[in-house]
C-alpha cells in the first residue's frame, strides 16, 4: 500500500512553526515534522497531546521505592532480624540513601526501554531519511495527500508564503 505525501522544506524554524500551524488550522494531515534540533512550540503547533512518558516514569519510580523499602524491612525485620547495639529492626531512616538509589534507577532505565519500546526503535533499525540536510540545516513538514479535494498547488502556495525552500509531491511505501 502507498500513499502520497507532499514534502515541503524550510530554512528557518518559525516559517517551519507558521506553516505547522496554518496546515493543521486548514485541516490538512500533518504525518511528521523534521527537523535538526527541537523546536519551541513546533508540538503545539502539529496538534500532539502531551506526552504520558512522565507519568510512566513516576510509576515505574514509585513501584521501585515501594518494593526496595519493602524487601530492605522484611530482610532486617522478618527474614533475618539481626539486633546489633539496640537499634530498632525497622529502621526506616536507614533505608532512605538505597531506596532513592533503587527508585531512580527504575525510574531511569524504566523510561528509556518504556519509550524504545513504544516508538519501535530497535538496534539495526533503517532510518527513513525523507530529504538531505534534515539533520543539519533543514526543517522539513510532511503533509499526507488523504483524498480528492487536496490541492497540492494550493498547498505549495501556502507554503511559499511561509517561505518554503523547496516543496515535492512523493510517494510513500507503506511498511
Amino acid at each position: 500500500m502507498s500513499r502520497r505525501l507532499l514534502v515541503a522544506s524550510f530554512a528557518d524554524e518559525r516559517d517551519v512553526v507558521n506553516a505547522t500551524n496554518e496546515s493543521r488550522e486548514r485541516g490538512y494531515k500533518i504525518v511528521d515534522v523534521y527537523t535538526p534540533y527541537a523546536v519551541h512550540g513546533l508540538d503545539s503547533a502539529m496538534g500532539l497531546r502531551p506526552t504520558r512518558l512522565a507519568w510512566l516514569t513516576f510509576f515505574l519510580g514509585l513501584t521501585g521505592a515501594v518494593a526496595k523499602l519493602w524487601y530492605q524491612i522484611w530482610i532486617s525485620a522478618t527474614s533475618w532480624p539481626v539486633n546489633v547495639g539496640g537499634k530498632p529492626l525497622k529502621s526506616i531512616p536507614a533505608f532512605v540513601p538505597v531506596t532513592f538509589e533503587i527508585m531512580v534507577l527504575f525510574a531511569g532505565v524504566g523510561s528509556v526501554i518504556g519509550f524504545l519500546l513504544y516508538r519501535k526503535l530497535y538496534p539495526g533499525k533503517k532510518p527513513a531519511v525523507l530529504y538531505d540536510g534534515v539533520t543539519d540545516n533543514r526543517f522539513v513538514l510532511v503533509l499526507e495527500e488523504s483524498d480528492a479535494a487536496f490541492d497540492a498547488e494550493e498547498v505549495q502556495k501556502m507554503f511559499r508564503s511561509h517561505h518554503a525552500v523547496s516543496s515535492e509531491e512523493r510517494v510513500a511505501q507503506e511498511r
